[in-house]
């Protein structure tokens, strides 16, 4: 039983490296990522802005990757291609502690 949750793992574990590894290619579209869009580009979608919008406009000011950059890589395509990698790994650790940690709390009571 051990071997086949293992696989089970490996499977998932492919998969995410495999994500990770096509994340730069939406450096290659052209325009803004579904979801991911301003104050101008939802005006231009929706012809307006929910209030909603305004009200929670700064809350994301403590980004730890702000658009998927490091700084110091620069805005070539490299550069660009290495904060998007950076930017998935370091979301993917953050989810996988954050899901064992709350597994851990559930899993007490």
């Amino acid at each position: 039983m051990k071997g086949v949750k293992a696989m089970k793992y490996k499977k998932s574990l492919i998969g995410l490296i495999i994500l990770i590894a096509l994340c730069p290619l939406g450096l290659l579209a052209n325009g803004s990522a579904w979801g991911e869009w301003g104050f101008d580009e939802l005006r231009g979608i929706l012809g307006y802005v929910p209030k909603g919008f305004y009200k929670l406009a700064n809350i994301n000011h403590i980004a730890l990757l702000p658009d998927y950059s490091v700084p110091t890589f620069g805005e070539s395509f490299v550069g660009q291609a290495a904060g998007y990698y950076i930017s998935a790994i370091v979301g993917v650790l953050l989810i996988t502690a954050l899901v064992f940690i709350i597994g851990r709390i559930i899993a007490k009571k």
